[in-house]
């Protein structure tokens, strides 16, 4: 969706001469008797964003009115759009009890139109924020996968795949600085469903997402949990080139981003990019937890280095097997695991040579 600057209120630069709710912005009239229309946040193909200020509640504070406008040619249609519209409604109702998503305040239809009213987040997104002071550093955005990933794990304990993560649906907000994911294209793709399903019930041809930060599988319209996975991973490479997706060379034989030819990036790290990039659903992390155990594991490689000695294990004296009383530390025990089994290889490997030579 396309943001607009804070101060916008010229509705006929963007064709709104007719829109209610575009002609009411700046005015003291209040929408449902309670609404004051601020200004125009963003427009898209399927509706338009407005800032409100809330007339009713005490201290007035401000909202979100998002106006969706499904081209529905039928009653019928009209009906599956409200039921599933409802639907999607209660399932953000319910996410919203997370503290980096936006908590729906309401949600109704009139004249045509569904509405949802949701908390405004005072902030900027990642973008603004890249253009503002730069790209971002491989510290920085491993904060940022510690910061989003528990929020993909909670989307999917409510069996939500969000669809359209991007830099511009990430908002730091600027009371304590959390990120907050917003503009969930799963409602937009199950309007379209339902308005599909009145015309043909076999016809679903609705793409919802952005190029470049989608994985082919959502382009053929079958996203899984692991589709906003690659769409993190994607948002960690605009963060780290500041550079679309879309701007960037290509593999020509597997069509992957070759996003490290613009960055440098510790291994360990490319790994875990290039991971959550795969184009191959199997190849790719299937879940948040699994990034978030990766790079745990990655944060514990040096103190797993510490733990193992730099002198040949031929010179030290056999390590007594600790007693089943005695408690080892997990990184003592990887430690003494690596150690035995290069004891192991180095042995078989003088016995091949001592074959040799006989």
């Amino acid at each position: 969706m396309n943001r607009f600057p804070d101060n916008n209120t010229n509705i006929r630069d963007y064709g709104l001469e007719r829109n209610k709710l575009a002609q009411m912005c700046g005015s003291d009239k209040l929408f449902r008797d309670r609404y004051q229309i601020l200004r125009i946040l963003g427009r898209g193909g399927f509706g338009i964003t407005f800032v409100a200020q809330d007339a009713v509640l005490p201290g007035n504070p401000q909202c979100v009115i998002k106006q969706l406008c499904p081209k529905v040619t039928s009653k019928k249609a009209w009906q599956n759009a409200c039921k599933r519209f409802a639907k999607e409604a209660k399932t953000l109702a319910q996410l919203g009890s997370h503290s980096q998503i936006p908590m729906l305040l309401d949600y109704f239809e009139g004249n045509g139109e569904l509405y949802l009213v949701q908390e405004h987040i005072q902030g900027c997104n990642l973008a603004q924020e890249v253009r503002k002071n730069g790209v971002k550093t491989e510290t920085e955005v491993k904060q940022f996968l510690q910061d989003v990933l528990p929020v993909l794990q909670y989307l999917e304990q409510h069996q939500v795949i969000h669809r359209d993560i991007k830099p511009l649906n990430l908002l730091r907000c600027a009371d304590d600085q959390r990120i907050v994911l917003i503009d969930f294209g799963a409602v937009k793709e199950n309007l379209l469903d339902a308005i599909n399903d009145s015309r043909n019930p076999s016809l679903n041809t609705n793409f919802v997402g952005t190029m470049g930060f989608a994985p082919p599988e959502q382009l053929s319209l079958h996203p899984v949990y692991a589709s906003d996975i690659y769409a993190v991973g994607m948002t960690c490479v605009y963060l780290l080139t500041g550079k679309n997706p879309l701007d960037m060379e290509h593999e020509t034989q597997t069509g992957e981003v070759c996003w490290y030819k613009y960055v440098q990036v510790s291994d360990s790290f490319t790994r875990i990019l290039n991971k959550m990039l795969k184009f191959s659903l199997r190849e790719r992390f299937q879940k948040a937890s699994d990034v978030t155990r990766a790079l745990r594991a990655e944060k514990d490689m040096p103190h797993l280095a510490n733990c193992l000695t730099t002198q040949p294990v031929r010179n030290q004296r056999p390590q007594p097997k600790p007693t089943t009383q005695e408690y080892i530390p997990p990184i003592a025990r990887t430690a003494i695991a690596i150690r035995e089994w290069k004891a192991r290889q180095e042995a078989k490997q003088q016995a091949r040579q001592s074959q040799r030579i006989y």
